[in-house]
Formats: C-alpha cells, structure tokens, sequence
C-alpha cells in the first residue's frame, strides 16, 4: 500500500533508536552469556509508573543477572503531565512506554494489571472501593505464574494504611495476598489453562524512611538485610546508580530527571513471608539458581562458564560454535519455564556474536484489513563463518502468510541478501492499538477480555517475520517484528512500529458541546479514509431527548488519506442532560465509530491509538459576562477549549505576549495548572500578571505543588499564601459555599451545592493552608473523617482588580463537561464585571 503524501505528512514520526534492530556490542554480549548461567527471576511490585526503585531492578538485573519485572498495578493514566496536555488513558499511554523505555535502560521486563490510576487516594479502602479488588488480585497472580519469581519485593509497606497514597500500599496488600495465592490450584483455576502455579520462596518490602526518620516500630530488624546496590560495571562503563539514573529519567512526564550516583547505596531489604534462608547482602541466598537446579542441566551450566571464560572480546564470534552445542543441549531438555526462557535468550546471544543484522521493513506505518504489504528483510553477516538461509516467511497473529523465495541460500561472510514479500491482511486483522483501550471501560478498571493479553505492556507486533538459519550444521530459528522503515533528511535512519489499525477514523471536531438554551447547534464529524474507495453512510448516536438532523449522510472518499466534513445539527432537551454523542461510520455493515490518534515524543516510540470518535454534550442553565481569556500554557490542560465552546475568546499567550504585550484587552487572564513550577519565564511574567490585577484585571492562577516552584512562594499572589499537600480525593465530598454572597457565588450564575455534583476523580489538590487577611476563602470540602479544607477557592481584591487561586481541579472537571465546573469557572472569570 502507497501512503499517500497526505497521511505521510501526518504521520511524521521522530527518532527512537530502540525500535532499530538489535546490535549488542561486545560487553553486552559477554554480559549476556553470564545470564543465561543463571536461572532465578525476580518481580517488583508497586502502583504507578515511577514507583519502582530503580537501582534494585538494574542491581538485580545486572549484577545477580536474574531475570527481573516490574509490576505496576497502573500505566498513570490519573496522574499530571507535564511534556503535553494528554491526560487519562493519553497519559497512561505515555507513562506506559515511559516505563518500557526505563526498562530496556536497566535491564527489566515490564507488567501491568488492569487497574487504571484514578487520581491520589488517602487510603487503600478507598481505592479498593474504586478498583475491583478480585481482578487486580487475580492479574498479579496471573504475572507471577508466568514469571515465576523466587523472589518479590514490595515497594510499599502493606502494613501501614493512611501513610502513603492509597493506591500504594493497596499495591503492597495485593502483592501479599498473591504470594500466597499464586501456588494455590484453587485460586483462579481458569489461568491454569495457561501456565501452572508458582509459589515464590520469600517477599519483601524495600524498607524505606524519608530523611533521617527510622524505619516504622512495626519493622522487624531481624528479619532486615541490607544489600549494596551500586556496583560499577566496566564492560558497561557505568554503575548501577548510573544505570538507574538514565531509567528514571525516562519519567519525562513527571519530571522525574535524576542524576547518577558513585557513592555506595544500600537498600533494605524486610522479609515479610517466605523462607528465612537470606543472608546479608544477598536476597537470593540459599536459592538454587544454577543450570544445576534442572534435571540435566548441570552440563550446560559447566559450558556456559567455559564460553564466558574464553570469550573474545574482538572476535565474538568464535564463541559461535560452543554456544551452538549448548543450545543443542538445551533442546534436549524436557519441556519447561527454563529451556523455553533460555533458548529465546541463546538464540539472540548467537545473532548478536555472529554480528548478524537482521531487520523486516515496510515503507509504511500502518495498513489497513486486507491490504497488500510489501515486507522487505534484509540479513547481513558480518562474521567470519558461513551461514545459511533456510527460509524466510512472514506471520500476522502467529499465523504464516507467506514464505520467501531465498531457500537453501548461502550468505558468506560480509554479504547481504534481501527478500521481498507481499503479504494480504487477512480481513479479520485485529486492531493492534492498544489492547486496553479496546472495549469500554470505567474508573477503576480497563476490560481485557482475552486472558492471554492480561498484564501485557502492550499489543504484539501484527507482523513478524519468521527465518530459519543453517549455521555450523545447527539450525538457527529467528524471530523479528516488521517495522516502519524511512530516512529522515535530518536524523537519517528510521524504525519505528508497525500497526494494522480500522479503514477509517471518525472525529467529532470539538471535544465537549455545551448548550445555555434548546437551540440546535452544529457539529462537525471528520471522516479520514485510511484505504481507497470508502464508500458508507454516517449518523450519530445521541443521549436520549436530544435530536439531530439529517438523520444519515452518504460518505464517499476516493483515496486513502483524504478527510471529508460533514455537518450535522443537534438539538438539545429544554431540560438539563449530560451525555455523549458518537458518529458512526457504517462501511459495509460494520460500523466504525473511533478516532486515530497520535502521541509523539522523542523519548518514545510514537503511539496511534484508535479511541471513542464522540464527545461529551451538556444543556445546562450558564451565563457567561466578560468575553475576552488570555490563557498562559503550564504542565497541559484543554480548559482553553473548554472556554471556548461556551463562546468565550480565547488567545494562548506565547512567551513575547507574556512578557511585553498588552494584558489590559483581557477580561481575565488564566494560568494553566503547574505554571509555576514548570515555565522558567515565571519570574518575568509574575509581576506584569500582577500588575495586569492592579489596574483591574482578574487572574485565575490553577494549582502548583510547593516543590520546584519557580519563583518564592510569598509572591505567588499579591499577598503571602502557603500551599501545602492537602487535597480532597473523594469526587462526592460535600463542599459548603462559606460566603454565599459572594460575587463569584452569584455572577453571572448562582452557585449551590448542585453545581458540584458528578464531578470526576477528585475535588481538588495541593490547597493553601495559609493565606493572608486579605483573601476570602469561599469553599469547604473534605474527605471523610478529615478536618475541613477552606483554601482550595481564595479570592482577593488587589488594586482594581481580583486575584484567584484555585486547587478545585477544574482542569479535568471541564474536559468532562461538568455544568457545575463550568458554571463557577464562568463566575470566576466574570469576577471583573461584577463591579
């Protein structure tokens, strides 16, 4: 399939080395030859991404050489972003390949469960109430049988509820209970279609204390070791710290940049279930973690001890040989977890030492079911020893498609051969997007149907080919994704994924609709073909009581790439209603209702995802006064958007606006959440906003964190405020209106406790505690069993004008077309016509 400029233009994808084909230098591979002499693993257990303790997993990893996960019961998809305005499953798609990124940095594997991250809870109940507890339980047993982990460290502390985030320590009580679980035939017999029970031989808890507090009373010092985490590596040229250091600092959307250490760093280690047989400084001690723990494998452990002693660091290749009979060994094995880990490892330590290049591309980044796609592989040996290529073929779903011509074909040292295949997409090719966001989901919990899928970091590659090598009279099978291969006239060389996705994308253009009266408005559905000839007819499905016309529209679109507008009007109930529509796209009597989109950062491989087309809409009673928002960008949001669908005029202030343009054309300037800690022009922009009040502006300053902010805190505000970590996290938590007269209470809207029902996620966070006299605090809120938290609204005359600070988190309330959020904001940016 051609792409057509159009769609080449916009799928432009940027540099990532790590989509490339393997090219191990000869450290890399020395270091692999000791790993596969050792046969233990470990799994690492936590809730977000940027929990897990990044030197234990490359000291374990690189230093014990075992075989070490990271579970995160999350992907991040509630937390702030601070490269982009994505948030929710947007963010978890970034975080998610933020946590790959790290682990191909520290030498981890990756696992999630199906539990999405709703945002900070102050207690493990209260995310239990939230997350249904028997799945999330039921996928870490899952990731432990398939592991199969002789040792699981829990990063947070499962005994200690209310001191850390919610979603913490119930990630400790889940891994504890699964400990016990995994080996046990009668919990979740369904998985054991799959894989067999596994009973690890000891948890821990990664015994931590901030500062210098001690570790909690309930900490049993008997049962502590501490272990030195940060050896140096010379055939990798840095230490452990170092390591973890660039792994940590793939959390680019969380700003979680961290510097390496060469001082020495101890963990420690609790143990909290398990066989007592540890020692110091060694969490695998009394564990048999030898070839000869396996019937028959002694003899391979004594060859691999004999490989690595005599490895050539500038002749890798003449290991080639032995690794051959060892992997023949291998094959002779029974059956089992460890010949089949071990043989996938060996296969790769022999490509590597040969300096074989292999590579599978298509000269496009998606196609569609039932396109034809030209896959081109092309083999190098750059070794001295003469191979043979057997047979190449290509596989979609495990399944092979076609098989090359390039059979019995010799490749000598220093040639390259390249085959071309075509391959039809069988017409049932799934969606290779990614797997979570498939169906519908809620909070709390994304729907995996397919237990195979379960605890992925993501979708398999669509297409695979499949080459089978002759090499020193051994075969060699071969295994490699199919990826986008281009030159980039700057960076050169290209890889990135490969992905079968729908025909065609449908979009509505706004992201919310909000209705002040029963006028029809009109709305605009984005159809963009993704093959030739798409030929359908288009509707919409709305909220019942709401209307549009017409009732259907003919779709034709002659070439893949091409977009077309169609215009709909939609007619809301004279009542208040809240809901969603979705355009449908019915091709061939299947209906398409998704939109595509895409995640571009440098540090990741960029992301297409097909995700729900439609978009929220509301009638709700909203007045607006005052029409002009200067709104200055922090970490990300889409509140501009959401201002500007209830007729606002919104400009985005640029760095030259902020610092020398004209503020007093704005009826109210509104700074993005985490400004303060994230734009280094604060210091520049800060007095001029300030000023702007002065001579009677309104500024709406959202919420910041107390770290890292970019100016003092005593001028955040035209009087000193303080902010601290208090926040109400239960959505539904009464809130009490302290000053019910107040302007922005009752202008142009009034305001009720109505107005704060069906919020989502939270109330708020990161509220002052402290404020001068001259702010009035206008709301109260809290969680249960909590004192109440006022300062989450304050509100200040300065000069001629109004100062607001705000940790009501309107910056997701809005997106979701809350009225109540609406109808508040509108009141706060109206603040400087009430006079």
């Amino acid at each position: 399939m051609k792409l057509p400029i159009f769609l080449a233009a916009l799928l432009s994808f940027v540099h990532l080395p790590a989509q490339a084909p393997a090219r191990p230098n000869s450290g890399e591979l020395h270091a692999a030859i000791q790993k596969l002499g050792v046969l233990g693993s470990a799994l690492y257990i936590a809730a977000h991404p940027d929990d897990e303790n990044t030197r234990m997993i490359a000291y374990l990893a690189n230093v014990e050489k075992v075989e070490t996960a990271y579970l995160s019961l999350t992907r991040g998809d509630g937390g702030q972003n601070l490269i982009a305005p994505d948030i929710s499953e947007l963010l978890g798609l970034t975080r998610t390949q933020e946590l790959l990124a790290a682990r191909r940095i520290d030498g981890g594997q990756q696992f999630f469960s199906r539990a999405n991250d709703f945002g900070y809870s102050k207690h493990p109940d209260e995310t239990f109430n939230i997350w249904d507890r028997e799945q999330v339980l039921a996928d870490a047993v899952w990731v432990i049988r398939k592991w199969r982990p002789d040792v699981m460290i829990l990063r947070f502390d499962p005994r200690d509820p209310g001191s850390t985030h919610g979603h913490h320590t119930a990630s400790a009580i889940i891994g504890l209970e699964a400990f016990d679980l995994a080996g046990d035939a009668t919990a979740f017999p369904e998985q054991l279609a799959y894989v067999e029970n596994w009973q690890p031989k000891r948890v821990y808890w990664n015994a931590y204390s901030w500062g210098d507090n001690p570790l909690p009373d309930h900490a049993d010092s008997t049962k502590l070791i501490e272990v030195d985490v940060n050896a140096y590596l010379p055939k990798l040229g840095e230490s452990v710290a170092e390591i973890a250091a660039r792994s940590r600092s793939q959390h680019k959307s969380q700003g979680f940049g961290s510097s390496g250490s060469r001082d020495r760093a101890v963990e420690k280690l609790e143990l909290l279930k398990g066989d007592d047989r540890d020692t110091e400084g060694d969490p695998f001690a009394g564990i048999d973690v030898s070839w000869g723990s396996l019937e028959g494998g002694a003899a391979i452990g004594d060859r691999l001890t004999a490989i690595e002693a005599s490895f050539d660091f500038d002749d890798p290749a003449a290991s080639v040989p032995d690794l051959l009979e060892v992997y023949e060994l291998m094959q002779e094995l029974p059956d089992g977890y460890w010949k089949s880990k071990k043989m996938t490892q060996i296969k790769d330590v022999i490509s590597g030492a040969l300096g074989l290049y292999v590579a599978s591309t298509v000269t496009t980044p998606f196609a569609t079911p039932g396109d034809t796609v030209t896959v081109v592989t092309e083999i190098a040996n750059r070794s001295t020893l003469s191979l043979t290529i057997n047979s190449i073929g290509v596989a979609t779903g495990g399944t092979l498609r076609e098989r090359g011509t390039s059979l019995g074909r010799d490749l000598a040292p220093g040639a390259v051969i390249r085959d071309t295949l075509s391959v039809v997409l069988p017409p049932e090719a799934f969606d290779s997007g990614p797997y979570w966001l498939a169906e519908d989901w809620k909070l709390g919990m994304y729907v995996v149907n397919d237990q195979r899928q379960r605890g992925l970091p993501e979708t398999p590659d669509p297409l695979t080919t499949l080459i089978s090598l002759m090499v020193d009279g051994q075969s060699l099978p071969l295994e490699r994704p199919v990826r986008y291969s281009y030159t980039d006239p700057v960076a050169g060389e290209e890889f990135q994924p490969f992905e079968v996705l729908p025909p065609a994308f449908v979009e509505v253009g706004e992201s919310g609709f909000l209705f002040s009266s029963n006028e029809p408005r009109s709305v605009t559905v984005k159809v963009t073909a993704a093959r030739d000839s798409l030929d359908g007819t288009l509707r919409l499905d709305v909220p019942a009581g709401w209307s549009f016309s017409p009732a259907d529209q003919p779709v034709s679109i002659e070439r893949a790439g091409q977009e077309r507008f169609y215009f709909f009007d939609l007619t809301p109930p004279d009542g208040q209603s809240q809901g969603r529509i979705t355009p449908r796209l019915n091709l061939d009597g299947t209906d398409y209702d998704r939109r595509l989109v895409r995640i571009d950062h440098p540090h990741i491989p960029t992301q297409l995802a097909t995700l729900d087309g439609g978009a929220s809409v509301a009638r709700v009673k909203i007045e607006t006064a005052g029409q002009t928002v200067g709104y200055l960008p922090g970490a990300g949001d889409a509140i501009p958007e959401a201002l500007a669908s209830i007729g606002l005029d919104v400009d985005i202030l640029d760095d030259s606006e902020a610092s020398v343009g004209d503020l007093s054309q704005y009826d109210a300037i509104v700074v993005g959440v985490r400004a303060y800690n994230t734009l280094e022009r604060m210091p520049v922009y800060q007095p001029r906003l300030l000023e702007y009040v002065k001579q009677g502006g309104t500024l709406i300053v959202q919420y910041n964190t107390n770290r890292r902010l970019m100016i003092d805190e005593k001028d955040l505000g035209p009087y000193p405020l303080q902010l601290s970590r208090d926040r109400v996290t239960v959505e539904d938590a009464p809130v009490e209106l302290l000053v019910p007269d107040h302007p922005a209470l009752n202008f142009p809207n009034k305001i009720t406790a109505a107005d704060f029902e069906g919020w989502v996620q939270e109330r708020g966070l990161y509220f002052p505690d402290e404020w001068a006299e001259e702010y009035t605090a206008l709301l109260s809120s809290h969680d249960p069993d909590e004192d109440p938290h006022k300062g989450g609204l304050l509100v200040a005359e300065y000069g001629s004008g109004h100062f607001v600070y705000t940790g009501y988190s309107f910056f997701r309330e809005l997106p979701a077309g809350v009225p109540g959020a609406y109808r508040l904001f509108a009141n706060l940016v109206a603040l400087g016509q009430t006079k």
